[in-house]
């Protein structure tokens, strides 16, 4: 059995200037001393959060090294390193092996859903590059490409990949590779609404959005629910976490999380074009449900 993760890791923004015409560097560090300040246990930069389908492959790895570089070792740092061709994936996957990544997150090349030989293949050559785990990152939504519980395990029997981020929102799958394929492949929650759920059925950790936002209260969920078995003080969090989760899958959920790190004063810049703010109305929803889980908002 590989070593997993475990614990709630953070798909994180990528911070850029106020005009979103570069990465602010200084912002990273500030995201990443926030998060892992207040009790989250990894970062996932290049994510969907992290807009990474609007980033150059440049902007990509140096968003990667400083990530690295502000994790300064306290958290895993696994970076997302997915692309449209394998040459492109093989590249970021390489790069950021070699610059510390704990892993890489891996989402199939999108537009053209590929088949699963040539899924099979396509993360054989990135395993054949690189020496780090590697997170499978199931978005059927975006990427056309839909497993059964019976693939996932051929996958990681036959690559290197340990464990995948669900945000296929399919509880019933998620639950069958959980009860049938462990000793292969480890379930991580990805979908914001089945947090819960997912912890209580067992998985061993979760990357979340959210936890940018309300990192305390996310760390608090998994230190009840996963590791002390607390349903009762689980259920009262996530009676406060549930309606902000609700609001971001609402909402464009890179644009909705700036949104929140914007209101509780961690700013992080816009979300970059074709994307647009939030209509203020939906600031004040957002300002308000934060304030009800107890989240201090200093500004809307």
């Amino acid at each position: 059995m590989v070593e997993q993760f475990t614990g709630i890791l953070a798909a994180v923004v990528t911070p850029f200037t106020h005009d979103g015409s570069a990465i602010d560097e200084a912002g990273i560090k500030r995201q990443a001393d926030h998060i892992v300040g207040n009790g989250i246990h990894g970062l996932v930069p290049g994510g969907s959060t992290g807009e990474f389908t609007t980033l150059t492959s440049a902007e990509r790895k140096r968003s990667a090294e400083v990530y690295l570089e502000a994790a300064a070792g306290r958290v895993p740092v696994v970076v997302g390193t997915g692309a449209l061709s394998t040459a492109e994936t093989v590249e970021l996957s390489r790069h950021a092996s070699d610059a510390g990544a704990a892993a890489v997150m891996v989402v199939p090349p999108f537009y053209n859903a590929p088949s699963f030989a040539e899924l099979l293949a396509h993360f054989g050559a990135v395993s054949d590059a690189i020496d780090v785990p590697i997170m499978y990152y199931n978005i059927p939504s975006a990427t056309g490409v839909n497993l059964t519980p019976d693939q996932f395990a051929e996958l990681a029997r036959k690559t290197r990949v340990t464990c995948f981020k669900d945000t296929g929102g399919d509880a019933v799958a998620f639950t069958a590779i959980q009860q049938r394929h462990a000793d292969t492949i480890t379930a991580l929650n990805g979908w914001d609404t089945l947090t819960f759920s997912g912890l209580a059925s067992g998985a061993k950790a979760g990357v979340w959005g959210a936890a940018s936002v309300i990192p305390r209260l996310c760390a608090d969920l998994y230190e009840a629910v996963a590791v002390r078995g607390d349903l009762t003080a689980g259920r009262e969090l996530w009676t406060r976490i549930h309606p902000i989760c609700e609001f971001l899958e609402a909402h464009n959920y890179a644009c909705g999380i700036k949104t929140g790190l914007e209101l509780i004063g961690q700013g992080a810049g816009p979300a970059r074009r074709p994307v647009l703010p939030l209509a203020q109305e939906h600031r004040d929803e957002l300002a308000r449900l934060l304030q009800a889980a107890g989240v201090a908002v200093v500004g809307n």
